[in-house]
């Protein structure tokens, strides 16, 4: 993922959502030729200058203080997952073996945390690593959501299962919900670890085979992984 590019169309469509009166400007009655807030009514908000913010928003993020990216961050109403990403794209990680390689190593549970996993006999559970793999679930998980340990271990990936498993799209009742989150998240990642090559191509996937998931990725949204309640239709409760 290009960061410069992502900084740059990640504040466009934060600006975007926003209309004047939202954030205590008279509206107006003349039609705008873009929506949402005009870079020099944020920028006059920010407390900066029209073409300090302007640079910014074009990709520039190099050196940009913390007190203005807050003060952004303040008008545009981001949350904090949005704010943790609009700092990672200007603060980006050090790239190189330095690092660590995070998106490197591989993903698994402690044998005693499968263990406690086994023991939730009466309630399905599952963890998700980085990129949203699935990576350790009970034998409940397996029969609501799909037997894991069958799919192939590219294919044992939420994101992949919500666009291009047509049983669990069937399976969520509210699937548009459930899809802009795995977004949301897959966003939240990319700009965790932009040089992740495996993302990558799970993006290049999903952005390839699902019009859904082009449509929902060109928002920008942002979601951190939280928790909540979700309807769930299985196959099983209609016999």
């Amino acid at each position: 993922m290009d960061q410069r590019t992502e900084l740059s169309e990640f504040l466009r469509s934060r600006r975007a959502r926003l209309r004047p009166e939202d954030v205590g400007l008279p509206g107006t009655t003349t039609r705008r030729r873009v929506p949402g807030l005009r870079r020099e009514e944020l920028a006059r908000l920010a407390g900066v200058s029209t073409a300090y913010y302007t640079r910014l928003e074009q990709g520039h993020g190099e050196n940009v203080s913390a007190s203005v990216l807050e003060a952004i961050a303040r008008v545009l109403r981001l949350s904090p997952a949005e704010r943790e990403h609009l700092l990672r794209l200007t603060r980006p990680a050090k790239r190189g073996p330095a690092r660590g390689g995070a998106s490197g190593r591989p993903q698994r549970v402690r044998p005693a945390f499968q263990q406690l996993l086994d023991a939730m006999d009466g309630v399905p559970a599952y963890v998700l690593g980085r990129r949203m793999d699935v990576i350790a679930w009970n034998r409940l998980a397996a029969a609501l959501l799909g037997d894991f340990a069958a799919m192939a271990p590219e294919r044992r990936n939420m994101a992949w299962l919500v666009f291009l498993d047509p049983a669990t799209r069937d399976l969520y009742s509210d699937w548009e919900a459930k899809a802009t989150d795995v977004v949301g998240s897959l966003r939240l990642d990319a700009g965790r670890d932009p040089d992740d090559p495996r993302l990558a191509s799970l993006i290049g996937e999903l952005s390839l085979k699902s019009a859904d998931f082009r449509r929902l990725w060109a928002a920008h949204g942002i979601q951190d992984k939280g928790y909540g309640a979700k309807e769930l239709h299985h196959p099983s409760s209609a016999r």
